[in-house]
């Protein structure tokens, strides 16, 4: 009967190859019978390659030239697995125990059962795996990790920690999870099989198998959270049926069993931990960390908590929750061990931990804002008066710092302007060198003349040429003896973009939907409208103005009208913002370009790399545009519209070959002439 139920199937078969595999699968009366049983009812359970005992005879069978297809799970597509009956398939047995998931009585979560209580209710592998006795560390009755053994006591999963090694993929010492022939390799570093993804085609390890083939987790975690109107009820569902991307039935009209459900919101999601989904257990996890020690929160951090729970990306959140620097130093403040200040944020041995959440704090109104780039130039320039030898010129050094340099910063600073540090510590650092230069040679301010100044340019760096703020300084205090000139550097043209690449790379950044808003947007102001860099991260979003379908920007003194398709890009900007903001960002803010750190904008630096990367260099784009511009418009209108200085405005307007101002002049001396 097993060998005609064969010969059925592939009648390419011959007797001899059919003896041959029935030959080599049984090895006894039993496994005869079994192989009987599961093909009494026809060729079928050939093809489902179920149960064990089917699975071998049709690898023995393809081992002799079969074209009976390869034994393949049929909910997960994995293959080389022995499979189970079910339903008429074939299944692997993980897959089986998720057909026969049912609800855990301890967690509620919907898991395979892996054992049962005495009253029979089921217990999920997590439940259910270790036994639970007494810490030895913690005194606490939960899920033993590490057995009693050699006079130590018994660590539960919370107390254990696995041993430090040199991990031989990156070279730190970290925690040892995995012994690769004898080598200890991190979490990090822990080897998992790569393959490209059904969905997104990339190489990388495979969260599930579904009948199209692995897919990633990204690609996991999209389909699960993708909502849409079932194609059966019409309802607003989980789309689970067929399975990936085109979806169009919910479980109940697939005839599935049901989704898990948030035992918090309800809702049908991937649930997290506890029953709970990914934003709810934010929530649980944020209200733990800020709750004090009285048992409620404090009202200054209640802010906090709402942007943390509401971050747009509560995967990331619920990361620095649980492992971030920062998030350990807010719970020191929420349980009153650090006092909620900027004092105790400076002296915080972990600075880049308490720089971060002090954005946090102050974004969220929980301390007063104060400007960091002129804080830390605070500090930098106590520093460096410090490590001056010469009293005068310590005193010097430290007067034109405080009262010039520190004054002009925090003037512009509560202007509102985007502020930056690095020409404030340049002009400190070359009045150091200098006054390092004339100690040197047993000299003072006062005895510098032009020849030396001069001989000490030539020595110094390029930076020390913007040693006249100090000298103008100097001399206004009459440090110095008479007028000292610094030579101006001579200006250096750069290269401008050809016309036509500029406008082909804008026409590309218009209408590709693949690149990210944020580099479209910020390309075209550059190629467009001669944009710096500074200047555009500082962009606020009341600066878009919709009057109508007509969009305008706000740069200068006049709203600039952006034509279509740049204004439709402008206003999603606006009322999107960007998809990736750090964590603990407040739900609305002011910026059109925000940036990874709370309530501040994307730096110049970091979005110049961006557009590098899209083969967009900013300098020689921004050239190109303002020579453009400046041929076509008069100066004085090109400064009230892009917000530039006049002198700056006159000399793009001379680059660019448009300057009448001596046609202007002739004509007036011509005119003169002929009166006289």
């Amino acid at each position: 009967m097993v060998a005609a139920r064969v010969a059925e199937a592939d009648p390419g078969l011959s007797a001899e190859q059919i003896s041959g595999a029935v030959e080599a699968t049984v090895t006894g009366p039993a496994v005869l019978r079994d192989l009987a049983a599961a093909l009494a009812d026809g060729p079928g359970a050939l093809r489902a390659g179920a149960p064990v005992v089917v699975g071998r005879l049709v690898a023995e069978l393809r081992a002799r030239g079969s074209q009976l297809p390869e034994p393949r799970c049929a909910a997960c597509g994995r293959t080389s697995r022995p499979l189970v009956r079910s339903g008429g398939k074939g299944v692997c047995p993980r897959c089986r125990s998720y057909e026969l998931a049912e609800a855990c009585a301890a967690c509620g979560e919907r898991r395979p059962v892996i054992s049962r209580g005495p009253d029979g209710s089921p217990r999920c592998w997590r439940c259910s795996g270790r036994p639970h006795r007494r810490c030895g560390t913690c005194e606490q009755e939960r899920p033993i990790a590490k057995r009693a053994r050699d006079g130590e006591p018994d660590i539960c999963d919370r107390c254990f920690k696995p041993p430090v090694a040199t991990c031989t993929g990156c070279g730190r010492r970290k925690p040892c999870y995995f012994v690769a022939a004898g080598r200890p390799v991190c979490a990090s570093c822990s080897p998992r099989r790569t393959e490209p993804c059904a969905h997104c085609g990339a190489e990388r390890p495979p969260c599930a198998r579904w009948p199209e083939g692995p897919v990633c987790e990204l690609c996991y975690r999209a389909a699960l959270g993708r909502r849409g109107s079932c194609a059966g009820c019409g309802e607003q569902r989980r789309l689970v049926s067929p399975p990936g991307p085109a979806a169009k039935l919910c479980c109940d009209c697939a005839r599935v069993p049901p989704l898990a459900r948030c035992r918090g919101c309800g809702v049908e999601e991937r649930l997290y931990r506890h029953g709970l989904c990914a934003r709810c257990a934010l929530a649980e996890r944020a209200g733990e960390l800020l709750t004090g020690p009285a048992g409620f929160m404090s009202p200054r951090l209640v802010p906090v908590y709402e942007a943390l729970v509401a971050a747009r990306q509560p995967y990331s959140a619920l990361n620095w929750l649980r492992s971030g620097k920062g998030a350990a130093v807010l719970a020191d403040m929420a349980a009153n061990k650090l006092a909620l200040s900027h004092e105790a944020l400076d002296a915080h041995p972990r600075r880049s931990a308490a720089e971060y959440l002090r954005h946090v704090l102050v974004a969220n109104g929980a301390l007063p804002g104060r400007n960091e780039h002129v804080a830390r130039l605070e500090r930098w320039v106590r520093d460096r008066v410090a490590g001056i030898k010469r009293p005068e010129h310590r005193r010097m050094v430290n007067t034109y710092a405080t009262w010039v340099v520190l004054r002009r910063l925090r003037r512009r600073a509560d202007a509102g302007e985007v502020v930056h540090s690095n020409l404030a510590k340049t002009r400190v650092n070359a009045a150091v060198h200098l006054l390092a230069w004339l100690a040197e040679r047993g000299q003072g301010l006062a005895e510098l003349d032009q020849a030396g100044l001069e001989r000490w340019l030539e020595e110094s760096c390029p930076s020390d040429g913007e040693i006249g703020d100090f000298l103008s300084w100097a001399a206004r205090h009459r440090y110095t003896t008479g007028a000292l000139e610094v030579p101006r550097r001579r200006r250096e043209e750069g290269e401008a973009l050809d016309d036509d690449a500029r406008w082909e790379i804008a026409r590309r950044l218009l209408r590709d939907e693949g690149l990210e808003l944020t580099d479209r947007v910020a390309g075209c102001l550059v190629l467009l409208y001669g944009q710096q860099l500074s200047r555009i991260v500082a962009i606020l979003t009341d600066q878009v103005v919709t009057d109508g379908e007509e969009v305008q920007l706000r740069l200068g003194r006049d709203c600039l009208p952006l034509p279509e398709p740049l204004g439709s890009l402008v206003t999603r900007l606006a009322a999107a913002g960007r998809r990736y903001v750090g964590v603990g960002t407040p739900v609305s803010t002011p910026w059109l370009f925000p940036g990874l750190l709370p309530g501040r904008p994307l730096s110049g630096r970091h979005l110049g790399q961006r557009l590098r990367a899209l083969g967009i260099d900013p300098r020689p784009g921004r050239r190109s545009a303002m020579v453009h511009l400046a041929a076509r418009m008069p100066a004085a209108v090109l400064a009230d519209m892009l917000n530039l200085h006049p002198v700056t405005a006159v000399h793009w307007a001379r680059a660019a070959g448009g300057d009448w101002s001596t046609y202007a002049a002739m004509i007036a001396r011509d005119h003169n002439r002929e009166r006289y």
